[in-house]
């Protein structure tokens, strides 16, 4: 399997106890803070840790430099493109991780400045309290390089107002941290330059009783006022085009709404949509629609499913195009195939969605007694020892 080279004075995430107060720092400032094998591994272990800790109460979690996390590590997928399975020991850590943290039994803050991207941000929405700033980027742009919208997110997404969830996993649009507070993925918004005594004051508070940590993030915490021209303010007709049943249907409805006065933000959206791979186009939208009547464990499977049959290229080979033409050649001219939505099958689409036999399955804990059960060391993916 594909693995990384950490340097042994490389410390990519910081643990630090203080007091009842136990602070994550995403340490990888010069790569945004990607999210790669070693990041997952040590995010689970201290989280479990301190999750069982009875002097641990309030987790803080923050990115050194100007990034959160600009999401997973796409040059450790690309170079695993031609190995089996390089990257599944990652994919299956990860999704089991979003479960616990979703589902966290401590209070949780993430103080978030910067880019909070893709896997990144589900280090940011499910926390108790997420806080933003005036510099904070959102977004879940994975259809655009031929991925899905993963780590969680075909949940969070599906739970949004009317249908946001499938314009923003489908067009990969970037809010700001006001516009997130505005759509239900941020609870505050912090001006950059209060966050650092904010995260003193959490600090100093040495609790994790909820209301109290509320009342600290309220302090410095202010109202939020969305600019006129942001496309939360077009709900009405956004609902209108991307409620449609395909994604077929969702273009050509944009398309001729864009022609109507104040419509003029469609022209981008219709640009970035025509950009896309068409398979991850569709794979993210009927992901997005099942996830409405899913639990979260159910979205967690289905989300481990489609990701390991699309880095296995089951029906294309679009991720590793998209990594290449984006990130690694950046001539920015992908060559997707199949290369229109009316070329890509129901059937062969199908596949991806489709159950593994249960012992292949991800393993999520059902039982509150036995919450950190179902790792990949448990699981039948690892190598046997």
């Amino acid at each position: 399997m594909a693995k990384e080279v950490i340097t042994s004075d490389e410390q990519v995430v910081l643990g630090e106890e203080i007091g009842h107060v136990r602070l994550i720092t995403l340490n990888q400032p010069r790569r945004l803070n990607v999210i790669s094998s070693k990041v997952v591994s040590l995010l689970a272990e201290y989280l479990e840790k301190w999750e069982k800790d009875d002097d641990a109460e309030l987790i803080l979690i923050k990115g050194a430099g100007r990034a959160f996390s600009a999401g997973g590590d796409l040059k450790m997928f690309y170079d695993g493109r031609t190995s089996k399975d390089s990257c599944l020991e990652v994919v299956y850590r990860m999704y089991w991780l979003c479960y616990h943290i979703h589902t966290y039994q401590k209070t949780q803050v993430a103080l978030v400045h910067g880019i909070s991207m893709g896997g990144g941000a589900s280090l940011m929405v499910p926390m108790k309290f997420s806080v933003v700033t005036e510099k904070t980027v959102f977004a879940t742009p994975e259809a655009s390089i031929g991925f899905h919208t993963d780590c969680g997110f075909s949940y969070i997404l599906s739970r949004l107002p009317g249908h946001l969830g499938e314009y923003l996993g489908l067009t990969g649009a970037r809010l700001n941290g006001k516009e997130l507070v505005a759509a239900g993925l941020a609870t505050h918004f912090v001006p950059s330059e209060k966050l650092p005594e904010l995260e003193k004051q959490l600090i100093s508070l040495n609790s994790g009783e909820e209301n109290a940590v509320k009342s600290v993030i309220e302090e410095f915490s202010v109202d939020i006022q969305i600019d006129e021209g942001s496309v939360l303010n077009k709900r009405a007709t956004m609902d209108l085009c991307f409620s449609k049943e395909t994604v077929e249907d969702i273009i050509s409805s944009l398309e001729a709404e864009a022609t109507q006065e104040g419509n003029d933000w469609m022209t981008a959206t219709l640009q970035g949509l025509k950009r896309s791979s068409p398979t991850a186009l569709k794979i993210t939208f009927q992901s997005i629609r099942e996830a409405r009547k899913q639990i979260l464990s159910e979205c967690l499977k289905k989300e481990f499913r489609l990701t390991m049959n699309i880095l296995r290229t089951v029906i294309s080979g679009d991720v590793y195009e998209g990594i290449r033409a984006f990130t690694i050649d950046k001539d920015n001219s992908p060559k997707w195939d199949p290369s229109t939505l009316e070329k890509v099958e129901a059937e062969k689409l199908n596949l991806v969605f489709q159950p593994f036999e249960e012992d292949w399955e991800l393993k999520i804990p059902i039982r509150e007694d036995s919450r950190w059960e179902g790792k990949y060391e448990d699981s039948p993916y690892a190598p046997s020892k």
